[in-house]
């Protein structure tokens, strides 16, 4: 699966990931809730939540902190042609609509059945939940997994990072594979997996169901392809570069049709080029990262 990643995951990087890796799933990136009753989600989420690529899944992931706002959001995506509707509780950045959203659910647990089961009562497809291991403890997962079970979730999508944690330290796997044994739900596994050979070694030790990849396939699409066997694992600093090459000049292309401007799209650019970690490019990283117009990081490409 492709991580919903805010800034990032926008339909036009999910056309060009389709294009090139050709994930499983799709998420987009995540749609605020609001409190207002006549503008739950605004037109150009709504936009985002329509744009279904091919026959690949779209996931649509809600964020939001009310049981009545949160099921009438899914609602009103649903009626789009939605078939997957996915509820953050994971997102580690504070406050993104009022009230406690994202990972800042999870500190109010007593609240979460109430908003899951208005949720599935309106989705006729799936509900699935991204979520941190606990607020600021790691183990409170394991307490929260029979409710998750008794209201219907279909999977969770499982960071193994506490929200406090923010990204600091690495995912803790070992609660991946815990939390595996302890549901009969599927468990797809997210974080700090950005090479095909790590993506591999955690399904193997953690027996979970599947993978949800953001930043290594935002670095490198064809991560998808080199999991299934059909790319070249590991490619010399040559091949790396020229495969980066090609690929940003995918997103180019797709960013010029959706981002307005030079500016925007040189600096839609820069956030995909900030999450290249190969040792190999980062001077060729800090080169592109320094362009002050698209018109030099577009001589740097070729």
């Amino acid at each position: 699966m492709l991580a919903p990643m805010q800034g990032l995951t926008n339909r036009a990087m999910r056309s060009v990931q389709h294009q090139i890796g050709h994930p499983d799933v799709l998420f987009t990136e995540f749609l605020r809730v609001k409190q207002s009753t006549h503008h739950r989600i605004s037109r150009n989420d709504r936009r985002e939540s329509a744009a279904q690529i091919s026959d690949t899944p779209l996931v649509v992931q809600l964020i939001g902190h009310t049981a009545l706002s949160l099921a009438e959001a899914a609602q009103m995506v649903q009626d789009q042609g939605v078939q997957h509707i996915n509820i953050n509780m994971g997102c580690p950045f504070g406050r993104t609509t009022s009230g406690k959203t994202g990972g800042a659910m999870l500190s109010v647990p007593e609240l979460l059945p109430e908003c899951l089961r208005a949720v599935r009562e309106m989705v006729d497809g799936s509900l699935s939940v991204k979520i941190r291991a606990g607020y600021d403890n790691p183990e409170q997962i394991f307490e929260l997994l029979p409710m998750f079970e008794d209201e219907g979730v279909d999977f969770l999508i499982l960071h193994p990072r506490t929200v406090v944690q923010k990204y600091e330290g690495s995912a803790d796997h070992n609660i991946t594979r815990r939390v595996v044994a302890a549901t009969s739900m599927p468990i797809i596994a997210n974080g700090d997996v950005v090479t095909a050979k790590q993506g591999m070694a955690l399904l193997a030790d953690s027996g979970a169901a599947g993978l949800m990849i953001g930043r290594g396939a935002i670095a490198d699409p064809l991560i998808f392809e080199r999991l299934r066997g059909r790319a070249p694992a590991r490619v010399d600093a040559s091949r790396q570069k020229q495969e980066a090459c090609d690929y940003l000049k995918y997103v180019l292309v797709a960013y010029q049709e959706l981002f307005c401007g030079d500016q925007q799209v040189l600096g839609k650019l820069k956030g995909v080029v900030a999450c290249f970690s190969e040792p190999s490019l980062q001077r060729w990283v800090k080169r592109l990262r320094r362009c002050r117009s698209l018109e030099g990081f577009v001589a740097e490409l070729e």
